[in-house]
């Protein structure tokens, strides 16, 4: 129990499966999945609940076909986003696991939420001129009903351990702060160092002749007097995720503490900017006000989370700035254009969020 304290008086260890149930090597229901059936879900009731108070045109039945619609725009639009931004190499990669094209291993993880969004904005365009309905009112439908499940797949990558924040000053690594966060992952990193600590808790630990971790069936791995530094890093990994305390406890001092970008980007896609995105909508706006206003906000407000976050290796930059700020920052300027844009048009307003005569 002391060795359990301790951790979480210093920080958070990394030592969650991303498996919810899991039915066999690499295969199973996964919790970013289920972070996504949890954001739709949450987005059909809240776009449900407005139709039902008449607070939009769209019927039930059409909520529900609107929803489909935006399923598959996220979902293509996130891993093209992903592929075209950030894994170029995915496009030519062709193997003999199914579904054999890169492209398509979205079981692997790898969505783009600016490319997400991006696939949203086209079927909503598709979905208004196929049903008559006013092209900005559907994003605006979709831009504040999509913020539960923003989130929630932040949640998601906390779970997958992706999407590292940057490592916490120097003076902050002696005594991390509970909030922080370190990862076993680290350990198989080149240039991790303390190779005679390593070897000497991994001797310690039983020998295996294999482990689950996170998914992955792992090769034999035998802990013998003079295992390798590479060998140990495999073993303490296996040990960390595996739940044993006393090597998470002794390997805990070795990691790096990093700052908890994941939680600060749930709280600010999912919280902050629902708030938002709802005291302007209190009243009805006109179509595409509160489009603009979500592009706005949410390009803000990553722009301020991605100082906390660590720019993956090779990103395209500008400067100071990486892709994902470059969008962000594009994202603040067409989204505060387009709001000021569509105020200014001779149409009625629709939707708000506070009983009016009409509903």
């Amino acid at each position: 129990m002391g060795a359990r304290v301790s951790l979480l008086a210093d920080s958070m260890l990394h030592t969650l499966q991303p498996f919810a149930l899991q039915f066999g090597d690499g295969f199973g229901v996964r919790w970013y999945g289920i972070s996504y059936a949890a954001g739709f879900l949450v987005a059909w009731l809240i776009m449900r609940w407005m139709s039902l108070t008449r607070r939009t045109p769209l019927s039930v039945d059409q909520v529900g076909d609107f929803l489909t619609w935006l399923i598959g725009g996220v979902l293509i639009g996130g891993r093209i986003g992903h592929v075209l931004f950030y894994d170029q190499h995915l496009l030519w990669q062709f193997t003999g696991e199914f579904p054999f094209w890169g492209l398509l291993f979205i079981h692997k993880g790898g969505m783009s939420s600016h490319g997400g969004i991006l696939g949203v904005l086209i079927a909503c365009f598709w979905w208004a001129r196929r049903n008559g309905v006013p092209v900005g009112h559907v994003t605006d439908l979709a831009s504040f009903s999509s913020c539960p499940g923003l989130g929630f797949g932040r949640l998601a990558n906390w779970v997958n351990g992706e999407l590292w924040g940057k490592p916490l000053p120097a003076d902050m690594q002696a005594s991390a702060p509970w909030w922080s966060v370190k990862y076993p992952e680290q350990m198989l990193q080149a240039g991790f160092g303390h190779t005679a600590e390593l070897q000497a808790i991994a001797k310690a630990v039983p020998a295996t002749s294999e482990a689950v971790v996170r998914g992955v069936q792992l090769a034999p791995i035998p802990v013998r007097a003079g295992v390798m530094q590479g060998d140990a890093a495999d073993v303490l990994y296996a040990a960390c995720y595996g739940g044993d305390a006393s090597v998470q406890a002794k390997v805990a001092p070795l990691l790096t503490a990093y700052w908890p970008n994941n939680f600060a980007q749930a709280l600010s896609d999912g919280v902050v900017l629902f708030a938002l995105l709802a005291l302007v909508w209190i009243r009805p706006r006109k179509p595409g006000v509160i489009t603009g206003c979500f592009f706005a906000f949410y390009g803000a407000l990553r722009l301020g989370t991605e100082q906390l976050r660590e720019a993956d290796a090779g990103v395209f930059r500008v400067g100071p700035l990486t892709l994902p700020m470059l969008l962000s920052l594009a994202m603040v300027v067409g989204g505060a254009a387009g709001a000021w844009w569509c105020s200014r048009r001779a149409v009625a307003r629709m939707g708000g969020l506070m009983p009016t005569a009409a509903t």
